[in-house]
This record gives C-alpha cells, sequence and structure tokens, in this order.
C-alpha cells in the first residue's frame, strides 16, 4: 500500500479530510489512549525553525501514540554540506516511518522528501500552508457547536500560511462559511481562492474576502486572528502596522461582531498582544485559543496515526 503523506489541504481532498477531522473528533473527546497505533514505529521531527505548540504536539502526540522519536535541528543533515533532498530522503526511509517537517521554505522541499514511497511527510508549516493547524481550528470549533454545519468564521488579519489552509479546509466541509477580512495587498492569493470556491461549489460551503474593515459581518460564530508577521518576519512596507491596525481584535470590535451570546474567538498562537488581540479578547471568556493550541496535539496525533495506517 502507498505511504500517505500530508502536505497540503488541497491535495488531501475532502474524504480524506473528513475522516482526519473524524479521527481528530475521537482524540478530543478520549480521556486516555489505550490504543497504540504507532508501537514499534519512529517517527522523525525535523524543524528549520522555531516553534511551541507545533514541535511539542507532535513530539508528545508520537509518544503517547507508542512510537519513538529522533529530533533533527536546521544543522544537523547533511543537506547543509550538499546532498539533495532526495538522498537525504531515500537514507531517512530506511530509519524511520515518518517525516514530520517545518521550514519557512515553500512546499517543493517538502515534496521531494515525499518522492519516496516508504516515509510518510507530514507539514508542520511551509511558508504557504499549515495544514495540521486546520485540523485543529476545525476540532475546536466542532467541540464548541457541536457541529461545523451553519457555522460563520470571521478571519481577520494577513493571507497568511494559517488562512490558506483555513480557507480550503472551510471549503471543503459542507455548510461551514469564512469570510476574511485583510488589509489590502495582504489578502489570500487568487490561486488559493480560485482552488477554495472550486472546492465549495461542491460542498456547499462559502468562501468570501473583502479588505473593509468598517465592513465587517455581524453575527459571527467564530473570530479568529493570527499573529501579523508570520514567523516574527519582517515586512517590506515600513508603515505595515498602519494598515493592520484596524484588523486588531479588541473588546470593541468582537461587541460589534458578535451574536449576543455564543460567539468564540481564535489564535493560532503566538499572540503579539496589544497587536492582533488584547488582554481582555485572548484573556476573556470567550477565547478558545488556549483549547485551540491543546487541539494542536489532538490534530498531531490524528496525521500521525492516519498516515500509519496505511503503511
Amino acid at each position: 500500500m502507498s505511504v500517505r503523506h500530508v502536505l497540503s489541504i488541497a491535495e488531501l481532498g475532502p474524504e480524506n479530510l473528513a475522516d482526519l477531522l473524524q479521527c481528530g473528533y475521537a482524540f478530543a473527546g478520549a480521556s486516555s489512549i489505550e490504543a497504540h497505533p504507532l508501537a514499534g514505529k519512529v517517527v522523525g521531527i525535523y524543524f528549520r525553525g522555531t516553534s511551541t505548540r507545533t514541535r511539542t504536539s507532535f513530539t508528545v502526540g508520537a509518544m503517547r501514540l507508542g512510537a519513538g522519536i529522533i529530533h533533527f535541528g536546521p544543522h544537523d543533515l547533511q543537506l547543509v554540506t550538499g546532498e539533495t533532498v532526495q538522498d537525504t530522503a531515500r537514507v531517512l526511509a530506511g530509519y524511520i516511518d515518518v517525516l514530520v517537517i517545518r521550514t519557512n521554505q515553500t512546499l517543493a522541499e517538502m515534496k521531494a522528501f515525499a518522492q519516496q514511497n516508504e516515509m510518510a511527510v507530514i507539514n508542520a508549516m511551509s511558508d504557504n500552508e499549515h495544514p495540521t493547524q486546520a485540523i485543529a481550528d476545525l476540532v475546536t470549533i466542532h467541540e464548541a457547536f457541536g457541529r461545523l454545519d451553519d457555522v460563520h468564521v470571521l478571519y481577520l488579519g494577513e493571507g497568511n500560511n494559517t488562512a490558506t489552509s483555513l480557507a480550503l479546509a472551510v471549503s471543503m466541509t459542507p455548510g461551514l462559511r469564512l469570510t476574511l477580512v485583510t488589509p489590502s495587498g495582504y489578502g489570500l492569493p487568487d490561486s488559493v481562492l480560485e482552488i477554495a470556491h472550486q472546492f465549495a461549489q461542491k460542498s456547499g460551503a462559502i468562501i468570501e474576502q473583502h479588505h473593509r474593515a468598517d465592513r465587517l459581518p455581524a453575527n459571527v460564530d467564530v473570530v479568529y486572528t493570527t499573529r501579523w508577521q508570520t514567523m516574527g518576519v519582517p515586512k517590506p512596507d515600513l508603515n505595515w502596522r498602519e494598515k493592520f491596525a484596524p484588523f486588531s481584535v479588541t473588546p470593541e470590535l468582537m461587541a460589534r461582531v458578535s451574536k449576543p451570546a455564543g460567539t468564540i474567538f481564535l489564535h493560532d498562537l503566538p499572540a503579539v498582544r496589544g497587536q492582533d488581540t488584547h488582554d481582555e479578547v485572548l484573556d476573556g471568556p470567550r477565547s478558545l485559543a488556549f483549547r485551540q493550541a491543546r487541539h494542536k496535539l489532538t490534530g498531531a496525533m490524528a496525521v500521525l496515526s492516519w498516515c500509519v495506517a496505511a503503511a
């Protein structure tokens, strides 16, 4: 049987995404993990950038599922001395069963790792997509409302890798609605929106994007934002903060867009308090951001077990 990779939400498709979400719901509701589907397996964790939640969630998730773990830092593999990705992947595939990768590069490098057919490769974030984050997001929303159908998510801020994966995941989920409101010039690429709209036409989901902070929808179920500087990378426009300021999630903005009761706040973290959101929101009673962070573990376990189930 061919090995399963998780590189992109778009490449997964609706059926595989639904399977991963069902697995995530099961892990979210489990008080303990009795089965160990990764027993006898080895998971490699290869992170070329900083990480708190994703690295820890995949490490702990692999441990709880019974796997052995090996960590690689940015300078540990012979890639830094000139060995090709393909050669490195062929060698690693003889030792380990799953390779979890985070990089600031595009998906091209991860796809090169995935050219072999023995070792599963998981995208733990590239510069243009963060698929496992989207799984954690939808698990959190489902847990909060008991459904995904007829839930309206308002996303504010930059059309970054988190927003891309969220839009693609929403587009495959029947009845789910996403409104992205971003500063002009910082929205999702047209290519991503085109793919999302194609999926949405089949699923019945709704994906919308505009750039007017003064025209936010009312009575939404979820308000979601992310750090304005993804991975802390500076923006070339010296005046970018002025453009983002109207999109800050303040208590006033929450009051303006929320239902009388029941609207939740999500953030993929880390947050820059006083910029993308404020203390009163992030620490407030409607915030599920830290529960969402816990579901990074749920999502990691779902992806790991799904990949290994194909072996």
